[in-house]
């Protein structure tokens, strides 16, 4: 038998994406979820797409949908009217730039973000020779030393020493992150999944970094250095350690988290260090129908921000 279709009509191969999704997208995320009570919606024909809810005073409620590829936009909303979220205002902040959502009734409320992303699919020299130049000199200056770098699962421990540190450094720099309940459930519900790699010199512990693993990717959660582990760079060869052993272990990239050029300088500079690439998410929209059309108007002003240079 001959097919005589031609080439532009044959039937092609369904093409899947294969990317990992981002952390509070994951399986892993959910499960800690509902280990701390929450109930969130997986809309199952967009890719299992989470959706979280949260209850104000008043009775008043909000939905939102966190770093979600969002590539078909009508179908996420239809999909959410199916739910019974149609009347629901609804914090939108996509994984990628998603302008189009203006285009059915979405309201920008933020420029997009930008995280820091580590391709580690690389073999180990690339990965290194892929540091920066000063990012690898502190690398090395961390090697010189003496230090034993530990790894092991998360203590579900509130009382940790690198939780407690994360909440004094939260307080102090005002800025706040997964309340600790989330962190300690995401390690109970998902066994080696939250790795510690803790540095030591002699007996003492001078830097601690969290990682946490969802499928074929993970996530820089949380870290602290005291003053010697920033004085040995401790926190170099702590990362360095973390992402040699994800490469290992098969994972394809390392999301080390938002960038703040501005108040955390210091902070983009380590990460941006490792040689990852600078990633814009989408923004952050509001989709409420009872209300947004009010705003359409001044919103058309701001789409502009919505389209990162």
């Amino acid at each position: 038998m001959f097919d005589f279709l031609p080439a532009d009509v044959m039937p092609r191969p369904i093409q899947r994406d294969t990317t990992p999704p981002s952390l509070p997208q994951s399986p892993e995320f959910r499960r800690a979820l509902l280990a701390t009570g929450q109930s969130p919606l997986v809309l199952e024909n967009l890719g299992d797409t989470l959706v979280t809810r949260r209850r104000f005073a008043l009775g008043v409620s909000c939905a939102m949908v966190n770093r979600a590829r969002i590539k078909k936009p009508l179908r996420l909303i239809e999909s959410l009217q199916e739910q019974g979220l149609g009347r629901t205002p609804v914090i939108l902040s996509p994984e990628e730039p998603a302008a189009e959502l203006a285009q059915y009734g979405a309201v920008p409320l933020l420029s997009p973000a930008h995280v820091a992303k580590w391709d580690l699919s690389s073999d180990r020299d690339s990965l290194r020779a892929g540091l920066h130049q000063k990012w690898r000199n502190r690398l090395k200056h961390a090697e010189a030393h003496t230090l034993r770098i530990s790894r092991q699962n998360m203590p579900i421990d509130p009382s940790h020493w690198l939780l407690q540190a994360d909440q004094k450094q939260q307080a102090a720099r005002g800025y706040s992150s997964w309340p600790q309940t989330l962190t300690l459930a995401y390690a109970s519900e998902n066994p080696g999944q939250a790795k510690l790699f803790q540095a030591f010199e002699g007996k003492e512990v001078i830097a601690a970094l969290l990682i946490l693993r969802h499928g074929a990717a993970a996530s820089y959660h949380i870290s602290h250095s005291t003053a010697r582990g920033k004085a040995l760079s401790a926190h170099n060869l702590l990362l360095w350690q973390a992402a040699c052993w994800l490469q290992d272990k098969g994972c394809q990239h390392l999301d080390l988290g938002l960038i703040n050029t501005e108040h955390a300088a210091g902070l983009a500079r380590f990460k941006l260090g490792t040689g990852a690439a600078l990633s814009a998410l989408g923004g952050t929209w509001l989709h409420w129908p009872p209300v947004t059309p009010l705003f359409a108007p001044l919103a058309r002003l701001d789409l502009r921000k919505m389209h990162p240079a």
